[in-house]
């Protein structure tokens, strides 16, 4: 994951991103198990394993800045290899997942 249109960012980076960009989009891509059992707040879950599949309902987020992330950081890189071969241009990804989270959680 060496493109310039990402940045890794640990949890306490994304906890400021979170609250400075406006027009963020969160996106878990754990499963709907983990997903109930706590996510960030406002996270949308699309599970790495059916992203490249429903890929279009992101298409309206393609120039928003998304944050991908899940449970320890070895799924989301998969998760944003399918963003950017699909022209996602201003992807944070959660280097250690939720795993790195110091923050509340939603359930």
């Amino acid at each position: 994951m060496s493109d310039s249109n990402v940045k890794n960012v640990s949890g306490e980076e994304a906890y400021k991103i979170i609250n400075e960009e406006k027009e963020l989009i969160i996106l878990d891509v754990r499963s709907k198990e983990e997903y109930d059992n706590g996510h960030i707040p406002g996270a949308k879950l699309l599970p790495v394993q059916v992203l490249s599949m429903r890929i279009d309902e992101l298409g309206v987020y393609i120039d928003k800045p998304i944050l991908v992330y899940c449970a320890s950081g070895v799924r989301s890189p998969r998760a944003v290899e399918t963003l950017i071969e699909n022209e996602f241009t201003n992807i944070y990804h959660l280097s250690r997942g939720i795993s790195s989270w110091t923050h509340k959680l939603t359930k």
